[in-house]
């Protein structure tokens, strides 16, 4: 097959917060430093800029105001600067406020922003850079040269869904590049494969995650004063269960409302989906979005392992920023600013490099130093075995994160021990021994009226997803076999109840057996089946360009 070659001196896979910081970062220093311009692309799986970006979301601007110190007067997307903290424990019926807000969610001086206008509004920037800007162009593997990176390739265009080639087909294009910087975001496909090939991750901690689930609310205007930021822990999760939930209100009713679960859940029926329905129906909440209506969903997943759990970030012609490396600070519930921090930071490192013509792993390895004497590590590293304190329940991680604001994070055992999450769910057997559930049936029903609580459908409907039904799937099941066989008898196919987006259907066979059913087009891309599948024989990887959800305003 011919394909198209493009040669580039940096390349950016993901135009989140990560890359677009990237970017910006290296149109800055081409103006500081002069010299022959460097070729510098950035390739964007959504169909415009921002389109998949999805997150809570209050943001520190300590990197954006670095990054572009005159962001107000530029139009920078702030819908509101946090004005009130609020912190609650939440039982069955009633709440009980902190009285004194956790310094890590004291957010004074931080700002509420929706995720997909900022990105769209970094992408604007860095195209008024003169730096292309490539979207809806998934990036499907990498290129080497032995075992350096040499670039990436993206997608096929026009295979039918049963691997035909349609009249429409387009090659896949070859983008060379002398440094790739991958920020691909949370379980990135092309992170995911090169850790897995160069093992990067090996000797760390692995990496721990969540799903954290959002509706974007209109309700009425003098609900919530703008700039109200609301977190809870306790009901509808367990003692032995990680997450909570969180509230941020913006000027004229708009209001972010959302659920994080902990993807280290021990029990085979939990379902991350209908706790938020849970969540919304305690009195608190409930009462908040009286009258109200929903106007967007979606869900992503979370790197939340913490500093020992970051691969090494370098390697020959290739840089890790962003999420992809998993910097996120899960005690702040802040990852944002750590995204850019560690993109602008990857663009300094590439672009020495590129102009001393050396783009060996030893010379890249200044990144991992920069961001060692930079703010990124003196945020991350006392706050480093928090999310795997959790894992013996609640009570002990709450103790635990109260201690590290004094200890700075010393443990006993450093790392603190922890395991895959999808290691720690149990079978059936194992978590009900006193008599198996049927998987078919919740364990704790929720009422779905469709004004408060909805079901995955009609979530998905809001999430603006939208895929050619006439492609291959994009998530590829190894060995459906095991989904009928062992995981139905074993964990009673949980993948039914941690997809938030009703992807996985287990349905009648014809002969009194049951199926695995795979609706692709449903997908929000959050990543969590190629996280939480036991077997671990789920592979996400991009649909066919511009593919996903449109998170408009999220």
């Amino acid at each position: 097959m011919t394909r198209e070659s493009l040669d580039v001196d940096i390349l950016i896979a993901g135009g989140g917060p990560a890359g677009m910081s990237a970017a910006l970062r290296l149109a800055r220093l081409q103006k500081e430093h002069g010299g022959e311009p460097l070729a510098i692309a950035v390739l964007e799986k959504a169909r415009e800029a921002g389109a998949h970006m999805l997150s809570g979301a209050v943001l520190d601007p300590s990197a954006l105001a670095e990054l572009v110190p005159d962001y107000l007067s530029r139009g920078a997307p702030i819908a509101a600067e946090v004005r009130h903290d609020h912190v609650y424990f939440l039982t069955r019926g009633s709440r009980f406020q902190f009285p004194i807000t956790p310094p890590p969610l004291k957010n004074h001086g931080n700002v509420i922003i929706s995720l997909n206008r900022f990105v769209k509004w970094m992408g604007a920037l860095v195209e008024a850079e003169g730096i292309d800007v490539f979207t809806g162009f998934p990036a499907v593997e990498l290129l080497y040269e032995g075992n350096r990176v040499a670039g990436l390739r993206t997608g096929d265009r026009g295979i039918g869904r049963h691997g035909e080639v349609k009249s429409t087909f387009e090659p896949g294009v070859d983008i060379r590049a002398k440094v790739t910087i991958l920020a691909d975001g949370v379980r990135g496909n092309l992170t995911k494969a090169l850790v897995r090939r160069l093992a990067l991750d090996e000797g760390r901690a692995p990496q721990q995650y969540a799903l954290g689930i959002k509706e974007l609310w209109e309700v009425p205007a003098d609900r919530l004063p703008p700039g109200t930021v609301i977190h809870t822990m306790g009901y509808p999760l367990r003692m032995e269960e990680f997450g909570g939930g969180f509230i941020y209100a913006m000027p004229d009713g708009l209001t972010s409302v959302g659920f994080v679960a902990g993807l280290d859940y021990r029990d085979p029926m939990f379902d991350p989906h209908a706790t938020f329905q849970h969540f919304k129906r305690h009195p608190l909440v409930a009462s908040l979005l009286d009258g109200g209506q929903m106007v967007r969903y979606g869900a992503k997943a979370l790197p939340e392992g913490g500093w020992h759990a970051v691969p090494r970030v370098y390697a020959d012609g290739v840089l890790i920023a962003g999420d992809a490396g998993g910097f996120l600070n899960s005690m702040r519930l802040k990852g944002i600013h750590l995204a850019m921090r560690t993109g602008m930071l990857a663009a300094e490192t590439a672009f020495d490099a590129v102009r001393a013509n050396d783009t060996s792993a030893s010379r890249l390895r200044s990144y991992e130093e920069r961001i060692n004497g930079s703010s990124v590590r003196a945020e991350l590293y006392p706050v480093r075995n928090v999310h795997q304190s959790f894992g013996r329940g609640l009570p002990a991680g709450v103790a635990y994160s109260g201690l590290s604001l004094i200890s700075g994070g010393w443990w006993i055992r450093d790392p603190m021990p922890s395991h895959p999450g999808f290691e720690r769910m149990r079978t059936l057997a194992a978590y009900y021994p006193h008599g198996r559930p049927n998987p078919d049936v919740p364990v704790t029903p929720v009422r779905i009226d469709r004004r408060l609580t909805f079901d995955r459908l009609t979530n998905v409907h809001h999430s603006g997803t939208r895929h050619d039904e006439d492609q291959p799937s994009h998530l590829i099941v190894h060995d459906t076999d095991i989904c009928r066989t062992r995981c139905r008898e074993e964990y009673g196919n949980p993948c039914t109840r941690f997809c938030p987006a009703n992807v996985y259907e287990m349905v009648d066979a014809g002969d009194g057996t049951r199926k695995l059913q795979i609706n692709a087009s449903n997908c929000v891309h959050c990543k969590t089946c190629d996280i939480m599948d036991p077997y671990q024989v789920i592979d996400w990887v991009p649909p066919e360009g511009g593919g996903g959800p449109q998170y408009d305003g999220m």
